[in-house]
């Protein structure tokens, strides 16, 4: 069949995950179709979002190739004629307001696709609020955390499931939005600019920070700020850091930034490191088993999109290989992102990293404190220094507070069954093992 060839021609040209993910969900509707236009059905909104903004230029040059005749790509519903009439509805509201600009959402990005832990249940929870409610709960929102911790997940989040309602959503990174800024300007088509940013009921904005020192774009977004927000318009931004911390950003954006609520993403604990990696393999078809998942979760760091991606690199090198995702196999494929350690790792270096990581002061750790956790923090500390450093037992029990060197091998030895009969134990343990490597490179 036609299609089915013009398909394969596509599926050459983008990458497995995409055409998997994406155009295998694309059904050819004979039917309804002629030299003149071609008719796809999706199973989503989302998706028909998704192809027809990425693909259907590319369909019909495909087609133009086999046929001679560059047909119109229509991208419908698979359930738009069915007695599904709750879709039906929600897909006439979504096409009468669909906005009449290229705002790509990631439609994998979404609530059920985000995994949630303690360090992120807080921002989850008020991004799902403002998505149902917008502009009346939460107003502004300002979500902040390091970079790859699921901000840019959250915001889309937002957008996709509000996009579904058919709500006029404008998503844009502060550099896109300076860059339309600076081309409408330029053009003297500003009313065109303020229209567009201005004319929505969500403004999803990411990477906040890099407004700093730009004073005519902040000047410009100040006013569609206050356009917005007089509206009742919802309004959410990200950035690497809370608005009192962003350097060279106006003492009023700040204020306003700090009118809503502000919340942070913080770094995932194991569990939910382990969590996301199972996600993301069930989302994929990824099959790893559990040594290769703690694996990645305790040596990989805390970035979730580079975690991500050593999941998605593993498999294309066992896909192309024809080879089962091993724990040895996958030390060897992704030793190339676990950052290069340091090889001179101080005693102090290891207090510092299990200090901030088990919440123990740097001198209790070195005290003769017998509280459990402190206990623990000492042990740990005990067994990391004789693992990463050429110290002397006599010099570690000097150093953490000990009576002899009998001490600290009677240490060694209660740590060492502890990892032996208890995984998550062991787990965090190399977890932090990596930590204070990474923390010695970065030194």
């Amino acid at each position: 069949m036609l299609a089915d060839n013009v398909l394969e021609l596509l599926k050459n040209e983008i990458s497995e995950q995409e055409y998997n993910r994406y155009i295998k969900q694309l059904a050819f509707d004979e039917k309804n179709s002629h030299s003149d236009q071609k008719v796809f059905t999706t199973p989503n909104i989302l998706i028909q979002n998704w192809i027809k903004t990425k693909y259907s230029k590319k369909l019909a040059h495909l087609f133009e190739v086999k046929t001679g005749i560059k047909p119109d790509i229509k991208i419908t519903l698979k359930d738009k004629l069915t007695n599904n009439l709750k879709m039906a509805q929600k897909t006439d509201i979504y096409e009468k307001n669909k906005p009449n600009i290229n705002t790509i959402l990631n439609p994998s990005y979404t609530f059920d696709s985000f995994v949630v832990g303690s360090s992120n249940q807080f921002a989850y929870s008020i991004a799902k609020s403002v998505a149902k409610k917008p502009g009346v709960v939460y107003n502004p929102v300002f979500i902040y955390g390091p970079t790859g911790l699921g901000k840019t997940h959250l915001i889309h989040a937002i957008g996709n499931y509000s996009q579904s309602l058919g709500k006029n959503v404008i998503y844009a990174t502060i550099e896109q939005f300076m860059n339309d800024f600076t081309y409408n300007l330029k053009n003297q088509t500003m009313d065109r600019f303020r229209e567009k940013y201005r004319s929505c009921d969500i403004l999803l904005i990411d990477d906040t920070q890099f407004l700093s020192n730009k004073i005519q774009t902040q000047e410009e977004f100040f006013h569609t700020f206050n356009e917005l927000h007089a509206a009742g318009k919802q309004i959410v931004l990200t950035s690497d850091k809370p608005p009192k911390m962003i350097n060279g950003l106006e003492e009023r954006l700040k204020s306003r930034f700090e009118w809503g609520t502000i919340a942070d993403i913080g770094i995932p604990e194991l569990e939910t490191k382990i969590a996301i990696i199972k996600k993301k393999c069930e989302l994929d078809g990824i099959n790893l088993n559990n040594d290769v998942t703690n694996f990645i979760a305790a040596n990989m760091g805390d970035n979730i999109r580079e975690i991500e991606g050593a999941i998605i690199n593993l498999n294309a090198y066992a896909t192309l290989m024809r080879q089962e995702i091993t724990i040895d196999f996958a030390k060897n494929v992704i030793k190339a992102q676990i950052k290069e350690k340091k090889k001179n790792i101080t005693l102090e270096d290891i207090v510092k990293v299990i200090s901030r990581e088990l919440n123990i002061k740097p001198s209790e750790i070195k005290s003769k404190k017998r509280n459990k956790n402190i206990v623990e923090a000492r042990r740990v500390g005990i067994y990391l220094a004789r693992t990463l450093t050429q110290n002397s037992m006599v010099s570690l029990a000097s150093f953490f507070g000990m009576k002899d060197y009998s001490a600290v091998s009677h240490n060694m030895k209660k740590i060492n069954e502890l990892i032996e009969t208890n995984e998550t134990f062991k787990l965090r343990v190399e977890e932090l093992k990596n930590k204070i490597l990474v923390k010695g490179k970065e030194d």
